[in-house]
């Protein structure tokens, strides 16, 4: 059976102090595993809300392994894209967070950077309906570019939708070498889900409003949302501007909201919902990722985000 959405990156746990200002130089609590990895969290979300979903990425033959290919079992995400690299250990996060929100990471990849051309298999892509790339991906490796760069080719030689958010991480790659790396993946998609911050870095352009004439001049029927945390969002298509408010929740944890809010509106698409609908189905999903803690708890069913917006009509 062909998959809806395909997405490719960095298989991880995180692991993380039990409190705010716990810092990680020093002893102290911490919880987890928790399965993480933005692409991976993407593809839980898109599969909790009824989609065919797979993730392209490695892990190790250990426990965390384990610990994430059950939590893809459970969720019904399709398990034969990833690989398990015995030589490798699972990608780990250790993350602690501060009282103004910020986080402290410390990071150890191990097998999450290990992505080869050998593992696009072409059944993935046949009959493959979205492609999805984070940027966070692209950033890890010149290595891992170029294998995300052939990915994007076989999914648009499949007649895939692509989607992309550059989720810039400049402590992985500097802001002007991500406007080049990132380049072919702005150029072929056909929803980008970027802040405003990383619209005006990646074009050059002084404003908003000329970030985004630049990038619709480029491509006129893709469609542009521009993601504002709590505040909801923007979506430009060449018609109109659509500006969808977002929910007021408690957050426990910030991690993987915005990995949540691209599955349900990549998700809703898919599902033929109309743009604001979708919308507000991926503004639902953001505010619900951050009520639980661990990456993926806070993603939910279809039928639970469904009851939570009506609740707060």
């Amino acid at each position: 059976m062909p998959l809806d959405i395909l997405t490719i990156g960095e298989a991880l746990v995180e692991i993380m102090r039990t409190d705010i200002n716990q810092p990680l130089n020093q002893p102290g609590p911490f919880v987890g595993p928790y399965p993480s990895g933005a692409p991976f969290i993407f593809a839980t979300q898109a599969a909790r809300l009824g989609m065919r979903a797979a993730a392209i990425g490695s892990v190790g033959a250990d426990a965390f392994g384990e610990c994430l290919l059950n939590q893809l079992e459970a969720d019904g995400v399709v398990r034969g894209a990833v690989r398990q690299l015995p030589e490798q250990t699972t990608g780990i996060a250790f993350v602690a967070y501060k009282s103004d929100g910020a986080r402290d990471f410390v990071f150890s990849l191990g097998a999450g950077v290990h992505l080869s051309a050998d593992m696009l298999n072409p059944a993935l892509f046949d009959g493959l309906r979205c492609f999805h790339v984070m940027g966070s991906t692209l950033s890890m490796s010149e290595a891992v570019l170029s294998v995300c760069q052939e990915a994007l080719e076989l999914a648009q030689a499949a007649g895939a939708l692509i989607s992309f958010d550059p989720n810039l991480r400049p402590e992985l790659l500097p802001p002007e070498a991500a406007r080049i790396a990132f380049a072919p993946f702005i150029a072929a998609a056909d929803i980008l889900l970027p802040t405003e911050a990383e619209l005006l870095q990646l074009t050059g352009a002084g404003t908003m409003d000329q970030a985004i004439d630049l990038l619709m001049t480029a491509r006129p029927e893709r469609r542009i949302v521009v993601t504002r945390g709590a505040a909801g969002c923007s979506i430009f298509t060449k018609e109109a501007r659509l500006d969808v408010p977002g929910f007021a929740v408690d957050e426990v944890d910030p991690t993987g909201a915005g990995d949540c809010f691209d599955a349900a509106f990549v998700s809703g698409l898919l599902g033929g919902m109309p743009l604001r609908e979708a919308a507000r189905l991926a503004n639902a999903c953001g505010a619900l990722a951050v009520t639980e803690k661990g990456p993926m708890a806070g993603a939910k069913s279809l039928a639970d985000v469904e009851r939570f917006m009506r609740a707060q009509r």
